[in-house]
């Protein structure tokens, strides 16, 4: 499915995917992601927590749709992979401060 989402939000889903694209390109430098009850901060933080968990889970993620309210945007995402019950369906909340992620909480 193809939805309509800000660049920062559909380059985060293209790295999340293994695209070869960098964090800074759709995160804030103080950005925070909150995931599986862990935070991590900070560009290089972040692209620690995605290599870990594209290596632990080999997963792809599928955006279904999305509901924009201010500088939210959550972001219905089918998930696929090596893990138990897969594929299952998360919600992607994302805040965007000047066209950016500044905060992601996954869950």
């Amino acid at each position: 499915m193809n939805i309509q989402m800000p660049d920062s939000i559909a380059t985060f889903f293209e790295v999340s995917n293994g695209a070869d694209a960098s964090v800074a390109q759709c995160f804030t430098e103080t950005a925070v992601v909150s995931d599986e009850k862990d935070t991590h901060q900070g560009h290089q933080a972040i692209r620690a927590w995605l290599r870990e968990a594209q290596r632990k889970y080999a997963y792809t993620a599928e955006p279904l749709d999305i509901v924009h309210r201010d500088t939210t945007f959550t972001v219905r995402v089918r998930v696929s992979g090596r893990f138990p019950g897969s594929p299952v369906e998360l919600n992607h909340v994302f805040r965007l401060a000047e066209g950016k992620i500044e905060f992601l909480e996954i869950g």
